[in-house]
């Protein structure tokens, strides 16, 4: 019976040492509350809706409108804390949970471009630093980068050094601007700031240039294509170019009035095409046609007329031909053609009330000149009946002589392309008609020609018959038929007053 006791008693012992042993694993079954705030870094603003998770996993939380936080029973022991949301750079930190506590953590976020790097400073191109602008218009094209490619945005500040007077252009996103009009013997700087919108904006070094003095002898005016427009260039006797208008617009047939001192010109927009007028320099630039604006079966073939003793500028409508002062006042019709075909182009008498005109389909085809007087009657034919383009007109200052063009080919297709346009020189006097195209080179054509002031000399435009080749502007000596000088390259459509 003693023994019985005495193992009774042992086995209680060791089930309460078995038991006494397990209830001493520390953390075993015990749990603790984490508590925490999130702000974000430099501010302590508290940020709302924060993603707050543990490795080991527990649960997961979201942050109030206070930024804190709570998550309850957590098992006891070592935990890494992460703190994520949206726009932020996601922080992690350390924490010890004890039972029957609460431990505590804050996080300060930093926004995700905290790292982020800004833009290169612009480097200018154009204008280069220094130079002399031939031209009232200036092409400003500079380069940056970011590193991590965030969209760039540019400000563009030019000050007249003479007047003082600054010009910003802000929220560019190019990196080029094109601006007219420049004031002529002036000098500029400009530069351009860059900023991400995330950085602080950064700044190019500052750059000059100069705008060449008004020209006062460009007595030659012609057109060159820039970006896919009609660009109106002048020039004087020694080749010296200076740009007219604008790149941005498309503006052509420039007809110069010395006594006005001014110059008349074509610029379209789309389907419209209007009369404009400007001061020798390109400057002063203002429309003068209204709703009766020049029209025809294609508009670059139009031309106008301004006689120099005239106050109006005379151009073509469809099957009509109108004038209008320059001042944009007193629009007039002056004739229609009875049999519906389309006036293209229009030279005026500088001493009578003579008026050549060169009509056709619409096509550009089935082409007539003849010549009426302001009453409309029409008082002798040059050219009619013929197959191919006819174009290009001209009046001596006798009005005895008209110039103009025709392709002696005879071809006709749908893009108006010509063959073997040559020059010819109708003497009204006479009724002879002069090839002055002789030493013309095969496969080129004679466009557009217009006499020198003094008539000695014919100015037109030659060009491969491709269509498509670059054309030059040359001069032909009348009185040898065979010296044809290249005045301007990669020029078309010249004047000559």
């Amino acid at each position: 019976m003693k023994r019985s006791l005495q193992y009774i008693a042992f086995v209680s012992l060791a089930f309460l040492l078995v038991y006494s042993c397990n209830e001493d694993k520390i953390g075993e079954n015990e749990f603790g509350t984490l508590t925490g705030k999130v702000v974000v870094s430099g501010s302590n603003a508290p940020l709302e809706n924060v993603r707050i998770s543990t490795n080991p996993v527990s649960s997961t939380v979201f942050t109030d409108s206070s930024g804190t936080f709570i998550i309850e029973n957590i098992v006891v022991g070592e935990y890494s804390v992460e703190a994520r949301k949206e726009g932020y750079i996601a922080d992690f930190e350390p924490a010890t949970i004890n039972g029957n506590v609460s431990s505590n953590v804050v996080f300060e976020l930093d926004p995700s471009t905290a790292n982020n790097r800004p833009p290169s400073a612009p480097e200018l191109i154009t204008p280069m630093d220094n130079e002399v602008l031939q031209s009232i218009e200036a092409m400003f094209s500079w380069n940056s980068t970011d590193p991590e490619g965030d969209p760039i945005i540019y400000t563009l500040e030019l000050r007249n050094v003479d007047t003082n007077e600054t010009m910003l252009f802000e929220n560019l996103t190019d990196t080029t601007l094109t601006y007219s009009p420049l004031t002529l013997g002036t000098s500029y700087v400009w530069q351009v700031t860059a900023t991400d919108e995330i950085n602080d904006p950064v700044i190019s070094p500052v750059s000059a240039f100069e705008v060449i003095a008004a020209p006062v002898d460009n007595r030659v005016l012609f057109v060159r294509k820039i970006n896919g427009n009609n660009v109106i260039f002048s020039a004087d006797e020694n080749g010296d170019e200076f740009q007219l208008t604008s790149s941005e617009v498309n503006s052509y047939r420039p007809r110069r009035n010395v006594r006005a001192n001014k110059i008349a010109y074509l610029q379209n927009d789309g389907s419209n095409v209007d009369i404009f007028i400007m001061d020798r320099d390109g400057s002063n630039k203002r429309k003068i046609t209204g709703p009766v604006k020049p029209n025809g079966f294609n508009l670059e073939e139009l031309d106008i007329d301004w006689p120099e003793d005239r106050v109006s500028i005379y151009y073509p409508r469809f099957d009509k031909l109108y004038r209008v002062q320059f001042n944009g006042l007193g629009t007039v019709e002056l004739y229609q053609t009875p049999d519906g075909s389309l006036i293209s182009e229009v030279v005026v008498s500088e001493t009578s009330d003579l008026i050549v005109l060169k009509t056709n389909n619409l096509q550009g085809y089935d082409a007539k000149i003849f010549t009426i007087n302001e009453a409309g009657t029409v008082i002798d034919t040059v050219i009619d009946g013929v197959d191919g383009a006819v174009g290009g007109l001209d009046l001596s200052i006798d009005d005895q002589k008209i110039l103009y063009s025709y392709d002696v080919s005879g071809f006709e297709n749908e893009d108006y392309r010509q063959l073997d346009t040559r020059l010819f020189i109708y003497d009204r006097s006479t009724m002879e008609t002069t090839d002055v195209s002789d030493n013309k080179p095969a496969g080129t054509i004679d466009l557009d020609p217009i006499f020198a002031p003094n008539e000695a000399f014919v100015i037109f435009t030659n060009t491969s018959n491709d269509g498509l080749s670059q054309r030059n502007v040359l001069r032909l000596d009348l009185n040898t038929q065979d010296t044809r000088e290249v005045r301007h390259e990669d020029a078309f459509m010249p004047d000559w007053q």
